[in-house]
């Protein structure tokens, strides 16, 4: 079965950084596309930002590129997001999504992680 399994969420103080990963297991096709989302009390669920098979191909997203990088590393199979200059307006619930086809943008994201807590306070 596929797994996804987030680690590095927490608490943090405003201007922080936190890095969370993404440990991916039991894809049966080497290329699959992976993502980071989260869902912020009181909003829709927000992409922010994707990785094809390739790593080197990413796609990340106009409302956070600025302060959060999104990286691959297919060897490890993981997943990383790097946030930093959080604000409380990032907290929220972060997941790892991934979908069956190396390119992203036809990617259905049919696997989940069960999520982490960013908490900026």
């Amino acid at each position: 079965d596929v797994q996804l399994v987030e680690s590095g969420g927490g608490l943090v103080q405003p201007g922080g950084s936190l890095r969370l990963s993404c440990a991916a297991s039991g894809f049966t096709a080497p290329h699959y596309c992976m993502a980071w989302f989260r869902q912020i009390p009181g909003k829709e669920r927000e992409n922010l930002g994707a990785v094809d098979s390739d790593p080197t191909i990413v796609y990340p997203a106009d409302s956070v590129k600025d302060r959060f990088t999104i990286s691959r590393d297919k060897d490890k199979n993981t997943l990383t997001l790097q946030m930093n200059s959080l604000t409380i307006d990032d907290t929220g619930v972060y997941t790892c999504a991934a979908g069956y086809g190396g390119w992203c943008p036809s990617t259905s994201f049919i696997f989940w992680g069960q999520g982490t807590q960013v908490t900026v306070s």
